[in-house]
Parts: structure tokens; sequence; C-alpha cells
């Protein structure tokens, strides 16, 4: 036994007592609390089922109350039924076949909200099995890696048992508990469990990608566990300043703490300190937060309070669902009726983000689940599902294949952006649901497989020869409300010398053909700016393949305040640019006589120019020189 708690042994030898009768202590229908995840103690559950084992008839129907379960669950044996019932507040693999049994159970919660249940004894806690740090010199332990709702249940049950391990790192924040508080102290060193981080495939490595553009140097994160947020944590090592205020600390973000990317400098709250209530992670990890004073663990009614999280600017919360229907509404705790994870603490983050100013939420999930064959994005949950978050939760949607923003999206334009970026083998299926269910336009265009998918490799930046960054792009099949604005942002001359008509209205039958196009034969490029936190069209270059010579019909048009400004020129030399790489010969165009700035413009791009004067018009022809 350690010096120290030779000490405290003699000090309270009560505290001290053998198995048989510390265990005596438990009666028939208690609830019995176990800590969580990695820090839960193993050597005291062990030793409960010895006694119950050795005692078969000491006590019956305790109720087991536990957040996450990793390690020992041998209450859940079909041999001790008449024993325990296991009752989660967060279903994970090691209890979810025995809660759609119906031989465990499930509540439903926000996480933030359990220690408050225990405080007022909504759900009394009888005993409570804990594990924490050898004792300092003041008497008091710390919790470690699991403060979350151990705290509240260790300082509300009636008894408390705690396993003592000098394996448990002294994690500073509001994580402590004295000697004074425990009831019985069980010494025992053994390895902390740990939480083994999926390597991310190519899939989550995309995601990662697609998530690393949203966050912006300074925010404040929150990340949940998993491949895809291990992927995100691995595409931020070129940010700076990021902050972390979390429910679950992983690998990942202490890998940013190490060189320097999290430094917490930025935040308003809790400022040069990570805040967790939790780790689940290697044992290395465990070692870094053993007495960093820049770490803090707190319970989750902190952590997990929304109006806690708000108090930072900038917070971006990401987590990940089962399945998100076409209106925005997702789950993450059941897929259909069958229970698979829970409530947690993600509508908590969520909700806090949406709070906070300058705050973002991000929904990253894969496409497809069960290796390809089920899409995770449908028309509208099943039957039975749990909405995890409402419509009014998520901002952003980020799946392999891009990023869907919903915040202030109508459900047409929410459904039409969630299309965009599911698998394409389901977008043919997705589009025609939303059909029959009216909640796109019944005429909605839409072309499948590789003609119809947009070419994100053509994505680029470019500063004009005035000075002004633009983003060029493929057009999207997203694009339509885009499209609009532009184009009636136009004056009558503009719209006038772009299509030689004096009609000027832009339904959506017509707008159609500029956003859902059939990328083999023609091509639209559209020149963004951002204003403010919205982009907007500048600018529009097309063209339309002749298969008959193997030319281009091209045509521009840029909005009327950025005219003068080079877009044109960096649009047509794009275009020139992507049209030569598809091998056609050149370009065609109409121009009328009077549109001299045009015509300037194609007689300076270099192309072996011929000019057709025709009824107050110019048939241009324009040759690629080799």
């Amino acid at each position: 036994m350690d010096t120290r708690l030779k000490e405290i042994a003699a000090q309270y030898p009560e505290k001290f007592a053998h198995e048989e009768n510390i265990f005596a202590g438990i009666h028939p229908g208690d609830r019995i609390f176990v800590g969580t995840g990695c820090g839960e103690p193993q050597f005291l559950l062990r030793a409960l089922i010895r006694y119950v084992q050795s005692h078969p008839k000491s006590f019956f129907d305790t109720e087991v109350l536990q957040v996450w379960n990793l390690g020992v669950s041998p209450y859940a044996d079909d041999r001790f039924r008449d024993n325990f019932r296991y009752n989660s507040f967060f279903i994970g693999k090691n209890s979810r076949e025995a809660v759609n049994q119906g031989v465990a159970d499930y509540t439903p919660i926000f996480l933030s909200a359990v220690p408050d249940l225990f405080y007022r004894r909504r759900i009394p806690v009888d005993v409570a099995l804990i594990q924490t740090s050898l004792p300092d010199a003041h008497g008091f332990m710390s919790l470690g890696i699991s403060v979350d709702i151990v705290k509240a249940a260790a300082e509300s049950a009636n008894l408390v048992i705690a396993q003592i391990n000098s394996k448990m790192p002294r994690v500073h924040g509001d994580t402590f508990i004295h000697i004074k508080n425990v009831d019985y102290m069980v010494p025992c060193d053994e390895p902390l469990l740990v939480f083994e981080a999926e390597v991310p495939d190519e899939i989550a490595g995309k995601i990662g990608k697609y998530v690393a553009r949203i966050i912006q140097d300074g925010d404040t994160m929150q990340v949940g566990y998993g491949s895809i947020p291990n992927a995100i944590l691995g595409h931020l090592r070129e940010k700076r300043h990021l902050g972390v205020h979390t429910e679950l600390l992983t690998d990942g973000i202490v890998d940013l703490m190490k060189i320097g990317v999290v430094d917490n400098t930025k935040k308003a709250l809790n400022r040069d300190k990570t805040v967790a209530a939790f780790c689940m992670g290697k044992t290395e990890t465990y070692e870094f937060i053993n007495d960093n004073p820049a770490i803090e663990f707190r319970p989750v009614s902190y952590t997990n309070n929304p109006l806690t999280i708000a108090r930072n600017r900038n917070v971006v919360a990401i987590n990940s669902a089962l399945e998100i229907d076409l209106t925005g509404q997702a789950t993450a705790e059941s897929l259909g009726k069958y229970f698979f994870s829970g409530v947690g603490g993600q509508a908590d983050f969520m909700r806090g983000a949406i709070l906070s100013q300058g705050g973002k939420t991000i929904l990253a999930l894969q496409s497809t689940a069960e290796e390809g064959e089920v899409s995770r994005i449908v028309p509208f949950l099943k039957e039975g599902a749990g909405v995890t978050l409402t419509r009014g939760d998520v901002h952003y949607v980020v799946t392999e294949f891009g990023i869907a923003y919903l915040h202030g999206k109508n459900i047409r334009e929410r459904a039409m952006d969630l299309v965009a970026i599911a698998h394409p083998k389901f977008r043919k299926w997705l589009i025609d649901e939303a059909k029959k269910l009216s909640i796109i336009y019944k005429d909605q265009a839409f072309i499948p497989e590789a003609k119809g998918e947009y070419p994100e490799a053509l994505e680029t930046f470019r500063t004009t020869k005035k000075g002004l960054e633009i983003f060029l792009r493929a057009v999207k099949i997203t694009d339509e409300h885009l499209l609009k604005d532009f184009f009636y942002s136009l004056s009558d001359d503009s719209m006038y010398r772009r299509f030689i008509s004096t009609r000027t209205d832009m339904h959506h039958d017509r707008l159609q053909q500029f956003a859902v196009i059939d990328y083999t034969r023609e091509m639209v490029v559209l020149a963004m700016v951002t204003e403010g936190d919205s982009e907007i069209i500048v600018g529009m270059g097309q063209y339309y393949i002749n298969e008959r010579t193997y030319e281009a019909e091209v045509a521009l048009v840029v909005r009327d305040e950025y005219q003068g400004r080079g877009i044109g020129t960096e649009l047509l030399s794009y275009l020139s640019y992507l049209a030569k790489k598809s091998g056609l010969h050149g370009f065609t165009a109409e121009v009328l006589m009077d549109n001299k700035p045009m015509l300037k413009l194609f007689q300076e791009m270099g192309f072996i120019l011929e000019k057709h004067a025709e009824a107050g018009m110019y048939e241009l022809t324009m040759s690629f020189r080799d």
C-alpha cells in the first residue's frame, strides 16, 4: 500500500473494510451508480460480482446506472437477472442488444440534465462505485478522466465506494472529492481502460477535409469520437489558436494541443484552458492530462449547459448522426424502432453553438451505411426514430460528397442541398421521393450518374488584374436560388446584351437550364465572392458543345457593379482552359455590335478570330492557337 494510503488507513480505519463488509451495505432495490467509460472502476465491479456469486440471495432488483459502458459488464449476464437491472443514459455496443431485447433499460435525456436528477433525487443514487487518483496532502482525490455525471452521483449517493488507483491522473478543475466524503476506500492499481481511436479511412478523410474548410482560426470546438472526428482533427494541423470546450477529450485533441494548434487563447470563457467532462483515449493521453494546468475537467452540468457553451464566441459543434432526412431533422439515437446510442450531449452542444456569437453547427456523416447499400440521407426519418436534432439545430451537413448549408433555407432548398451530397446512386431515388412528397418542384430536372455529378476538381481561386479575389467553380444543381438573385440583380442593359432579348423573367423552368446541366456536353462556370456571411455570384460564363464541329458556343455576363474589374477575363480564360482540356477546337459567339467591352475581351484573348456582321450583331468564330 502507498505510504500516503497507510497514513490515511491509520487515521480512517473504518474506510478500509473488507469486501464482505463493504458490499453488505447494499440492499434489495438499491440504485447502484457506476463510473463512466474508461473511468469505470473495474476491480470494484469484479468484486461486486464475486460477492453476489458467494451471496446469491444478498440483494435483488438492484438498478445499475451508467452513462457509457466500455469494460466489465457482468451485471448484464442472464445469470444475474434477479440481482441487477441495467439502466443506461447512453447506449453503447456492450448494452445495445440487451436494451433492444428488453432485458435492460435506456433513459433518454440531455446529458447536461442528469446531475440535477441525482441532486434532486428524481433518480436517487444509493451506492456510487467510483475510481479516483491517490489522495493529495490535503485529503483530496481527483475523479481523473471521468467527471461528467460521476461527481454528482458521488455527492448525492448514500454510500460512496472509491477504488483508489495510482494510475488515475490528477486532473485540474472541478474534479475533486475529499476523503471525508467517501465511505469506503479500496486501493487497487490496475491499468485504466483505453479507447482505441478508429483510424480514418478514405471516406472519413474526405469528410474531415470538408469540415476543416468550415473551421476558422480562433474557433472554439466541440467534437465527438470515432473515425470521422479523428479525420477532422487530423486536417486541422495548419489552423491557429483553436479552443476546446467539449464533453469528450480525445487523443486527437491532445495531439493538437501538443503541436500548439489548440492553445485556447481566443476563448472568452476559461481562456487558456481546454475544458472537457471526461476522456477516452490511450495511456499517453492520460499521462498528458495528469496535473496539466492547461486542462480542466468539469461536470456535464457545466460543460454541456447551452448557456455556458454560448459564453464563448465562434463555437463550432461537430457531431454525427445515423440518419438525416431531406427536411433537416436527424437521429443519432435510433434506427427506426431499434435503439442504437442516445441523446447524450449532442443536442446540448448544437444548441449552445447556435446561441454563441458567430457559432456554427456541423453534422458530419458518411453518405451510406451497411457497406454502401443504405443511404443515410432519406426522404423522412423511419417510424420510431428519435429526433435528436430538429430542423432548426443544423447549420452544415457534410458527407464525403460535399457540404450542404441548411440554416435559413426553406424545405425545398434543404432537400436539394442534401440530395447534392447524398451518394450518387441514391440521388435519383431521393429526387423521385421528394417529388412524391411535394417538397421539391414536381418538374425538378435531374441528370443521373457521371453526366450530372458535380466536378469538384474544377474549383479554383483566381485574382483578377484589378486585385479582386474570386472563387471559380462549376454550377451546381443547388444553385437555382443564387442564379435567381444574380439574374435579377442585372440591369436591363446587361440582360439584353447577354440574351439579345427584352425578356427579363427568370422563372424556375428557365433557371433549371443553367443549374442542371450535363457536364459532358456543356459547362457553366460561376465567379463567386463573399459579401458578409454569404457567397454571391458576380459573374457567369458558359459554353455548349456543338458535337458536329466540336466547337462550343460561349457566353459571359458580369454583375453590373463588378464590371470592369477583370472578372470576364478570368472567366473566359478558365472556360478556354476547360475547353482545350476537353479537346475542343474553339468557341463561337453572337455579340451585339454595340457591346464593345465583350468584343474587346474576345479580341484580347489571343484567339484566331473571324468576325461576320449581320443584323446588328457579330457572329464570331474563335479558334484556339496550338
